[in-house]
C-alpha cells in the first residue's frame, strides 16, 4: 500500500508540475504574439508593458539597443515592421526564466526602403511582479544551405 500511496504521489506531482508549465509556455507565447503585434502597430504601451527596464535588444546587424531606444526607434517610425511571421518556437520554462527559439521572417520599410530577413532568434523572457517581460533578445541571419 505504501508503494501504491508513493507511486500515486509521484504521479500527480509530475502531472501538476507538467501542467504548470504548460500554462507558463503559453502565457509566454501569447505575450511574443502580443509583442509582434504591437511592434507591427507601433504600440508604445504595449511595447513599454511587454518589456523589462533591463532590455537588451540585438539585432541581426549587432546593433544592440536598450528599452528606450528600441521603443523610440519603432515609435518614431526609423524602425517600420510590415510583416513579422514566427515559425519552429521552442519555449524552455526554469523558474521565473524563459528561453525561447524561433524563425523569423521580418518584412520592413525602413525609410521607405522594403526588406526581408530571415532570422533565427532568441529571447529571454523573466517574469516580473507577475507578468513575463522581455529582457533579452538576440537574432542572427539565416544562412541558406550551399
Amino acid at each position: 500500500m505504501k508503494k501504491y500511496v508513493s507511486l500515486l504521489s509521484a504521479f500527480l506531482f509530475i502531472a501538476l508540475f507538467s501542467i504548470g508549465q504548460t500554462g507558463a509556455e503559453k502565457e509566454v507565447a501569447g505575450n511574443i504574439e502580443s509583442l509582434r503585434k504591437a511592434m507591427l502597430s507601433a504600440d508604445e504601451a504595449s511595447l513599454n508593458k511587454l518589456t523589462a527596464e533591463q532590455l537588451s535588444y540585438g539585432h541581426s546587424s549587432g546593433l544592440v539597443e536598450d528599452k528606450k531606444e528600441f521603443i523610440r526607434k519603432i515609435t518614431g517610425k526609423e524602425n517600420v515592421y510590415t510583416d513579422i511571421k514566427i515559425s519552429n518556437q521552442s519555449i524552455s520554462i526554469s523558474g521565473d526564466v524563459a528561453i525561447v527559439r524561433n524563425l523569423q521572417e521580418v518584412f520592413t520599410n525602413d525609410g521607405g526602403k522594403p526588406a526581408q530577413l530571415s532570422l533565427i532568434v532568441m529571447m529571454v523572457w523573466q517574469k516580473q511582479g507577475g507578468h513575463w517581460k522581455l529582457l533579452g533578445r538576440q537574432s542572427v541571419r539565416k544562412q541558406e544551405p550551399k
